[in-house]
């Protein structure tokens, strides 16, 4: 028998683990501790697939003392943490580390008050998006922002991402729609920002945390406002020729001040891939789809579809169809919503990209995303929130294919830089996360990556809360050649430092 070389065992670290492990587990009840391989797995990734990464341990608070105590914690040992609310996320923001803690935000699931009076909704960040909405409605109220994925991500996630949709437009993000967050700081302090008025004294805090991406606190209940539904509600269906008539159309529709309750472009590939797994009854005959909604009273309503008609007509639509009733508007939008998962009978995997540009550079950016297609030769359905000019590319792949990835991964950053080119973002509604962080350079130099560190220093001053996401290690940009972050499987990326 040959005498095998075994790596030696480092039970320093397996001391300190279960050292971990079982303060956690007097934090908290136990079973809210998860640490075995098979427990842990379910939380290795977000809805950015591609990137993958078990924690050190999960932990299932129940209540916002137990999250303070679990963070005062981790501070005093320099445990590093991450906050996790569905895991919907599509930029790899709740991407664990193995040296973390994950604290799973799912058993904050409750509605905790519900006042008409004041017309918000006080809830923990574990309560769906949707689940808001069905709340109220009963009393003629509901939610505005929409994300496709609203059946299942989070409102705490929606605050830490600025999640919008496709009623952004007209009612605005996340950001536009929040009075109200309780966090608890890394240190374990408990804060409150806001409360049930439209504005408050002092800083923009919570214009702050809105967006933070999980890096300043772990958010514990957010009050949200409602609205009363519209009196009306109608869509228009518009076909184009081409990509330069829908996006002139667009641009037409907000020039003349009509402001749409939601407006949304998709391409051919994807008005072909939603028709046939929805059955929505697009046309085929078209090159581009635009979808839209206007709402308000009646006699308003009306005297906007015909506005929007006169200028779709001007800018040479092929069909025009208008909503009749209820039924027929929902049908309109049963493709749009269903983008996602009809894009899984096109590839084994797609990648979902998220830029904003200005609306006037909409058909030149579908124009450099369909040669991008060719370059990389790689096939991309396009579905834009036109209105305000958020884009979501998605880009079709087999991630059995090691080099398919490293060129998805590659035509994706060339999509974001060319957002940046146009004088858009980087993100419009899914965080930087892991996934844009190193293409932070094409918008910020040194300087001002090093304000947004110096925040966050002022809040978690050890950086200790979901290190590693959204900045790039502080360099000098441009003599670092910007190159795009890899997948985190092996080694997860360096920490920015302070």
């Amino acid at each position: 028998m040959s005498n095998i070389a075994l790596p030696e065992i480092d039970q320093s670290t397996i001391n300190k683990k279960e050292y971990i492990f079982k303060k956690l587990k007097k934090l908290t009840s136990s079973e809210n501790v998860l640490s075995h391989e098979a427990e842990i797995k379910p939380y290795e990734t977000d809805a950015l697939s591609a990137y993958k990464q078990k924690p050190l341990c999960v932990v299932l608070p129940e209540n916002t003392e137990e999250i303070s105590n679990i963070l005062k914690f981790c501070y005093k040992e320099n445990i590093k943490v991450i906050p996790r609310g569905a895991g919907t996320g599509l930029s790899g923001g709740s991407l664990p580390l193995q040296d973390a803690v994950l604290i799973s935000l799912t058993k904050f699931n409750k509605i905790l008050e519900i006042d008409f009076e004041n017309k918000c909704v006080v809830a923990q960040p574990g309560v769906t998006n949707l689940s808001i909405t069905h709340a109220v409605q009963h009393k003629g109220f509901y939610y505005a922002p929409d994300p496709s994925s609203q059946l299942a991500c989070s409102i705490g996630g929606n605050v830490a991402e600025n999640s919008g949709g496709v009623h952004s437009l007209k009612y605005g993000t996340t950001t536009n729609n929040i009075l109200g967050v309780e966090i608890v700081l890394m240190d374990g302090t408990i804060c409150r920002l806001g409360g049930k008025t439209l504005d408050q004294e002092g800083y923009d805090m919570l214009g702050l945390i809105c967006g933070s991406e999980g890096l300043l606190g772990v958010i514990t209940e957010v009050t949200v406002k409602i609205l009363k539904k519209p009196q009306t509600v109608r869509a228009a269906l518009i076909g184009f020729p081409s990509h330069e008539d829908g996006g002139n159309c667009v641009s037409e529709i907000i020039a003349n001040g009509i402001v749409p309750a939601g407006m949304e472009i998709m391409d051919k590939a994807l008005i072909i891939a939603t028709d046939n797994f929805s059955k929505a009854g697009y046309p085929r005959n078209v090159e581009l789809l635009l979808i839209v909604e206007l709402d308000g009273t009646a006699s308003e309503v009306d005297e906007l579809i015909n506005k929007v008609s006169e200028i779709s007509k001007k800018n040479n639509s092929l069909n025009i169809k208008i909503s009749k009733n209820e039924a027929e508007r929902l049908s309109f939008w049963i493709g749009r919503k269903a983008a996602f998962p009809a894009c899984g009978a096109m590839a084994p995997d797609y990648y979902c990209m998220d830029g904003s540009i200005p609306r006037g550079k909409l058909a030149a950016a579908l124009k450099e995303i369909n040669e991008l297609s060719k370059k990389y030769n790689l096939p991309v359905a396009n579905c834009f929130h036109a209105g305000d000019g958020n884009l979501h590319p998605l880009i079709m792949f087999d991630g059995n294919k090691e080099e398919e990835l490293k060129k998805t991964e590659e035509f994706g950053a060339e999509i974001l830089k060319m957002c940046v080119r146009f004088g858009g973002v980087l993100t419009g509604e899914h965080g930087v996360g892991v996934e844009k962080r190193e293409l932070m350079c094409e918008m910020f130099n040194d300087n001002d990556i090093q304000q947004q560190l110096s925040i966050k220093k002022s809040l978690d001053n050890k950086n200790l809360l979901n290190p590693g996401k959204v900045y790039p290690i502080l360099r000098k940009c441009a003599e670092e050649g910007r190159v795009h972050v890899h997948r985190g499987e092996e080694k997860f990326p360096d920490i920015p430092r302070f």
